[in-house]
């Protein structure tokens, strides 16, 4: 298919309609001359004269007729689709996949996932949850949500979601057979249950502030984990002490099942981040999801330290 093949078409029919060149040029917002040279590029391209012209008028020829009565119904179909096409360009609609570890859902999303949903009905919403870093472009992914500190420098980042703070954890049980610390050092004499990082292959360090004091324990424990829900399971179930971000455990705080310690010393870390790739028009669906999620959730009000990490 040649890439001029349209060329042509749609002042052809607008000048066979108006049955003139200058009227067709007034219509299409051009000049007569330009209106003029694209008609005859078209006739040169398809070896056929569209026209008879006179210095007064002009007139389809009889093979003009029969092009004009073909070309026609297909022209108008493609300006039909065009023009649903851009009306779908503004009104969010169509599949939005997004890419989101456990922790970016259970805090970000799914607190306001009905809302969102209720209030773009078009819009179809896929979410695959892994905390395993991927490159959302390469796997066809509209956007991906992850702390501030893990995505890509090429990204458009938005900053979404509450503030987010680490809690030091542990059930009344475990506290009744260990003791509770009062200081983040004391935690070295706990079983502390480890949370191995997807991403780095790391077993976090746990950080700790409070006002100008800073601290970091390389914790030590009998047991070690890379999910969150089975982190909080295990602290639940009395195996140690475990330390975990705002989101998963308020209400089992609220109901006793679980304690927070050290709430004193509790770091600020890096928030939840939308990104998606740099381009010039951003979808609609893809913007009524930001513009939503910053309206529900808005951005942290601090910027915690680039180091800390929580997948």
């Amino acid at each position: 298919m040649r890439q001029d093949l349209l060329d042509g078409l749609v002042a052809f029919i607008v000048a066979a309609e108006e049955r003139g060149f200058s009227a067709a040029a007034v219509r299409l917002g051009v000049t007569p001359s330009a209106v003029s040279q694209s008609i005859r590029s078209l006739e040169r391209r398809l070896g056929i004269t569209l026209f008879n012209r006179t210095t007064r008028s002009v007139s389809l020829t009889e093979v003009g007729e029969r092009y004009l009565e073909k070309v026609r119904p297909v022209v108008s179909e493609l300006a039909a689709v065009s023009e649903e096409l851009g009306r779908e360009a503004d009104h969010p609609s169509g599949l939005l996949r997004l890419n989101v570890p456990r922790a970016g859902y259970t805090i970000g999303l799914q607190p306001v996932l009905r809302r969102f949903l209720d209030r773009f009905p078009d819009v179809k919403l896929e979410l695959r949850i892994e905390n395993q870093l991927v490159d959302i472009v390469a796997q066809g992914f509209d956007a991906g949500i992850r702390f501030g500190d893990l995505v890509e420098k090429d990204m458009i980042a938005i900053r979404i979601g509450p503030r987010i703070e680490a809690h030091v954890i542990a059930s009344p049980d475990y506290l009744a057979r260990h003791g509770t610390p009062v200081h983040p050092t004391e935690l070295l004499a706990h079983d502390c249950i480890g949370f191995r990082h997807v991403s780095t292959g790391q077993v976090e360090r746990w950080q700790f502030a409070r006002g100008d004091e800073t601290l970091q324990l390389a914790i030590d424990g009998r047991l070690v984990l890379n999910d969150s829900a089975a982190l909080v399971r295990a602290a639940l179930d009395g195996i140690g002490v475990a330390y975990m971000i705002n989101g998963y455990i308020e209400p089992l705080i609220e109901q006793g099942l679980l304690v927070r310690l050290l709430a004193d010393w509790s770091p600020v870390l890096p928030g939840l981040t939308l990104y998606y790739p740099d381009r010039r028009r951003v979808p609609a669906k893809l913007r009524a999801l930001i513009d939503f999620l910053r309206a529900e959730l808005p951005a942290a009000s601090a910027v915690p330290p680039p180091e800390l990490r929580l997948d």
